[in-house]
């Protein structure tokens, strides 16, 4: 699969447009040389001023045209700061009817995904075999048995400049893809979907948005959920009263270290009352425990019963 945002550089179909033209085309040419394109945000592995290129393993490459297309990683790829390419694992596969997957050894139900298409697709987008080298880039493989992504791991992978994700489908993949090619293997939560490709999706957008430039605020991620070890705190936009509820009062003061203060220790009882585990792993100051040992059980979950603040 080749795909290209042509913005300032050559696309595989030939024509180039320049930066500030909201042009995004994807184009696969298949194995028989026909091109398949439409309208996609993504941007050329011809250009390398992104600061992230992701390569997307998949047998649906479709289902990736939308997500992608819109909002914060759109805007990103054509900025430049992201690079997104699909390849179909299907165009890799040997034989005039490109098989990706067969019954496994042994009995059992469903499909396995064979070991030589996915090799091949690896090989191809990196151009080399990357067993041993170590200027090859993470290959991950989306799994529900894969260690657990949450805003920790997204950061760290931010600080890859490459990603391989390769999307598996059916009961999983040959063994031998995830005992000797794949470096990673992580999963978004534990339960099964029909395949990779969302959590692939899921993985992209967690990692983009921590891209520096990518959102319009640098420190916009800084008080997200899990960023500090906490849920944040609750958010509130005019009008100061609706239908009877007001913003509170602190919020609408103007008292910065009042406003600071009321965040930390809402973002401190919305974790105490919904996911209490967290707790054990933030990084808590002596004003956050002295906090937390005020809260009772029988308390409702949006605001303690001791003031968050004095607002007199």
């Amino acid at each position: 699969m080749h795909a290209a945002v042509r913005r300032g550089c050559r696309g595989p179909l030939g024509a180039t447009t320049w930066p500030g033209q909201a042009v995004a085309t994807i184009s696969r040419i298949t194995q028989d040389g026909q091109h398949v394109v439409g309208r996609f945000v993504i941007t050329s592995h011809r250009c390398y001023n992104a600061r992230m290129r992701f390569d997307i393993l998949t047998l649906f490459p479709e289902m990736f045209q939308g997500p992608f297309d819109a909002s914060i990683i759109g805007r990103a790829c054509e900025a430049g700061q992201a690079t997104i390419v699909l390849h179909d694992i299907r165009d890799h596969a040997p034989g005039r009817h490109r098989v990706t997957d067969d019954t496994p050894y042994a009995g059992g139900g469903g499909m396995v995904m064979k070991p030589e298409p996915i090799w091949n697709a690896v090989e191809s987008v990196l151009g080399f075999d990357p067993i041993g080298r170590p200027d090859a880039p993470p290959i991950v493989l989306l799994t529900p048995q894969g260690r657990l992504l949450n805003q920790s791991l997204a950061r760290d992978l931010t600080a890859h400049p490459r990603l391989l994700l390769i999307c598996g489908r059916y009961e999983g993949v040959d063994e031998r893809v995830r005992r000797y090619l794949v470096t990673d293997e992580i999963s978004i939560g534990d339960y099964v979907l029909s395949g990779g490709e969302i959590p692939a999706m899921v993985l992209v957008d967690a990692v983009v948005r921590l891209l520096p430039g990518v959102l319009g605020d640098p420190g916009a991620t800084a008080d997200d959920s899990h960023a500090t070890g906490l849920l944040e705190y609750p958010h509130y936009t005019r009008p100061a009263v609706y239908r009877g509820h007001e913003v509170p009062e602190t919020l609408l003061s103007g008292h910065h270290a009042q406003i600071e203060r009321w965040r930390r220790q809402a973002a401190l009882r919305r974790t105490w009352d919904r996911r209490p585990d967290l707790l054990d792993h933030a990084s808590l100051t002596q004003a956050d425990r002295e906090f937390l040992a005020q809260l009772d059980a029988r308390d409702g979950i949006e605001t303690p019963t001791v003031p968050l603040v004095d607002d007199k």
